[in-house]
């Protein structure tokens, strides 16, 4: 649940990126509450992931500000415990866990190199605390023993959750999380994600084209197209009661109970 009263854990004003004569992103403002979750949805190149990537630190932004729980991030010249405290502050998740794992590093070896980089954590207490994030998201021992290649697409997912929630984070940024999932695969992680939050105090920024995960694990929702923010508000909200055209266009393409995809007639001499 959110917390109100605290300091925000994510406030971006004015972000803005320019890439040669395109401009991605125009004016977004975000504020995300200390354990709240805001969904940012649109379809590919309205500007969602590359916001994603600018309040994770991945990209530079041409304008615009961001603090993390009260905090900018480190400067181009900052010391390196400086650089190490930001990301311990902010995370990121990204849609291809299988890219982002080291695929000749055993699980419980991932995990542990994060917890040592950033708590310096050695020998019985570090294999104590990595049973217990491992254990966290669902992976017994015998997963924390694998390679990557060996488990699912959604334990490594979970591995990718582990990993980035060992550094206890006040955001969690999660792109595409689990767009590359079935469907059945995308509950267990929606669900598992829903009662992190409900045990801790971090906050997701929740990136995604597909409007039908979000109400599974985010309070609010904010729209984008072409770079800038249509519409905001809560999500059920938004789902129920869309008053953006390009809103109401997203959710006419989630598919529905009962739908079926519909037989184009060739036309008459077609093979």
């Amino acid at each position: 649940m959110s917390d109100t009263s605290a300091p925000p854990a994510l406030r971006v004003t004015g972000l803005g990126k320019v890439f040669g004569d395109v401009t991605a992103v125009d004016g977004v403002d975000l504020t995300l509450a200390p354990g709240g979750s805001v969904a940012v949805v649109g379809e590919s190149g309205s500007g969602k992931t590359t916001t994603a990537r600018m309040i994770a630190g991945l990209e530079r932004p041409t304008t615009g500000s961001i603090r993390i729980a009260g905090h900018e991030p480190p400067g181009r010249r900052a010391r390196a415990a400086e650089r190490l405290r930001h990301a311990r502050r902010i995370q990121m998740v990204f849609q291809d866990p299988y890219a982002s794992l080291d695929r000749h590093q055993r699980v419980r070896d991932c995990v542990a190199e994060v917890l040592t980089l950033h708590t310096g954590l050695r020998g019985p207490a570090l294999r104590e605390e990595v049973v217990r994030h491992l254990e966290r998201v669902g992976l017994d021992e015998r997963q924390g023993d694998a390679l990557p290649r060996t488990l699912s697409g959604g334990q490594r997912q979970r591995v990718a959750i582990a990993r980035a929630l060992a550094v206890d984070p006040r955001v969690l940024v999660l792109d595409e999380a689990v767009a590359a999932l079935d469907v059945s695969v995308q509950a267990q992680i929606l669900t598992l994600l829903r009662e992190i939050r409900e045990r801790s105090r971090v906050a997701y920024l929740f990136i995604t084209h597909d409007l039908g995960v979000v109400r599974h694990v985010c309070d609010d929702v904010v729209v984008m197209h072409r770079g800038r923010i249509v519409e905001r508000g809560p999500t059920e909200h938004i789902l129920t009661n869309p008053q953006d055209t390009y809103t109401r266009t997203l959710l006419d393409s989630v598919p529905r109970r009962g739908w079926k995809p519909a037989r184009r007639t060739p036309p008459i001499g077609t093979p």
